[in-house]
């Protein structure tokens, strides 16, 4: 089932884990081992999820590496779909 409009990533971990327990950009980088200004372009929705962030994100506020990932796959489907740009594409009928 697609999900309506998805948060991205980013928004998720910002509105589900940093705004609830007042946790800064730069001191969640540091637990990720990453860069603030890395962890700053997910929040921005200007990167998404790698495997490696996802395994990061993971053993640093829980939830599984898949389901991080799910959750970026689910943002860029959403968009890809609503910029659907393959009108010219053709199904297969098969008999």
């Amino acid at each position: 089932m697609n999900m309506h409009n998805p948060p991205h990533a980013g928004e998720f971990i910002n509105e589900s884990y940093m705004k609830p327990h007042n946790i800064s950009c730069r001191a969640l980088a540091k637990n990720l081992g990453i860069a603030h200004s890395t962890l700053n372009n997910i929040l921005k929705g200007k990167s998404g999820i790698s495997p490696d962030m996802a395994i990061r994100l993971s053993k640093v506020l829980g939830r599984s590496a898949k389901s991080w990932l799910n959750l970026q796959m689910q943002y860029d489907l959403w968009i890809a779909e609503q910029a659907d740009q393959h009108e010219e594409l053709n199904k297969f009928v098969f008999a």
